[in-house]
């Protein structure tokens, strides 16, 4: 009687092993799951930093230009306002770690580490420097005119990034780098248009090549700073962000300190602020805005690199060429030519290129996946 029963203990005892091992299949291919937590943030982080550099981008060279347009000469205060917010950084970096205290296991790091401190400390001596290049576009330059220059840092970018981190391209992105460089190339005829009144067009020319300079190492230091972050090891977390940005923001911030004390640029602030065209009032009110608006660009430029790519972030520094000509025009009544309407053209058709390419690239991932998963399944399939 028990002959059946004890021939099928050996084929349950068989199911059962078979369910164990299946179970600790499931069980180790549970932690790549988790995986898609990390995403979600890195997309947040991503989106919020787009946001924050759109409002940067558009606010902050208006309030610079408008600075100098009234009576502002300052080029290194101008330079170091674009950082000088850094400590509104402290904030949200206080409150994620207190939030985070309870919850972080013993051992794990929440400030960075040395070799990221002192690269992060090194990018802020060339965002610095940037800075000041920049400032010669802003006091001569019209902002339209400025923002399309400022532009050509994303073929810059897209050098740098070629040689230092080894960015793959496809013909659409190549082709977007070209129209947006032409874009910028034909600003630079028929330059005596753009030349505001009463200024020599020594300076116009002056601000246009310091601008070019300054999109060259801005594309420089945009790729430097994703190159740090492959090489840092750490993973892409809202603290590091924000710690990374502040430690940036603080050494540019530093190197521009020094030559205001040498040249004295503190002392004499309240003179500027006496003889300026709007005001005492509004002359330190715009310099206020101006820091806010040029620090939040800062932070949403960093951080689209740093949750994204280079090449992506001067993608989007591109595609709010259009938002400033629109607001330069309306605000500081800029004119708008044939020349400007062609690179603008140009810049628009170079984003489209490269937002395509961009496209066909996901699909076809997507596809490939869909393919290796499939033949997975067949494989698995075959051996049973």
């Amino acid at each position: 009687v028990l002959t059946p029963y004890l021939s099928i203990v050996p084929i349950l005892d068989m199911e059962a092993e078979q369910a164990t091992k299946m179970s600790i299949n499931t069980e180790e291919a549970k932690p790549h799951q988790p995986a898609k937590k990390p995403n979600h943030i890195k997309l947040f982080l991503l989106l919020l930093n787009c946001l924050l550099l759109t409002v940067g981008q558009v606010a902050g060279p208006l309030l610079s230009r408008m600075y100098f347009l009234h009576g502002g000469k300052k080029r290194w205060l101008s330079a170091w306002t674009v950082t000088a917010g850094f400590p509104i950084l402290i904030f949200p970096i206080a409150i994620s770690y207190q939030a985070a205290k309870s919850s972080r296991p013993k051992g794990s790091r929440f400030f960075l580490t040395r070799w990221l401190f002192c690269a992060s400390s090194l990018l802020g001596l060339v965002l610095g420097f940037n800075s000041y290049l920049y400032s010669f576009g802003t006091a001569f330059l019209p902002v339209s005119v400025n923002s399309l220059v400022s532009s050509s840092q994303l073929a810059f970018t897209a050098v740098f990034a070629f040689i230092i981190v080894r960015q793959k391209f496809t013909h659409y992105s190549i082709n977007a780098v070209v129209l947006m460089t032409f874009g910028s190339i034909i600003l630079g005829f028929h330059m005596d248009k753009d030349v505001p009144k009463g200024e020599p067009l020594s300076k116009y020319v002056l601000g246009f090549f310091m601008t070019i300079g300054a999109a060259c190492f801005h594309g420089l230091f945009m790729t430097l700073l994703e190159y740090t972050q492959n090489k840092a090891g750490v993973p892409i977390t809202f603290d590091i962000v924000m710690q990374v940005q502040f430690v940036i923001s603080m050494s540019s911030t530093l190197f521009c300190t020094l030559p205001m004390i040498i040249n004295k640029d503190f002392e004499t602030l309240g003179e500027e602020a006496a003889q300026f065209g709007l005001g005492e009032g509004k002359y330190y009110m715009i310099l206020i805005l101006a820091t806010v608006a040029l620090q939040i660009m800062i932070i949403g430029s960093l951080g689209v690199v740093l949750s994204s790519s280079s090449l992506f972030a001067g993608i989007i520094t591109a595609l709010l060429v259009p938002v400033q000509q629109v607001f330069a025009v309306i605000t500081l009544r800029e004119g708008f030519n044939a020349e400007k309407g062609m690179a603008l053209a140009l810049c628009l058709w170079g984003f489209a290129s490269h937002l395509y390419g961009g496209y066909k690239a996901k699909k076809q991932a997507k596809c490939n996946q869909e393919d290796h998963e499939l033949s997975q399944v067949h494989k698995e399939e075959g051996h049973v």
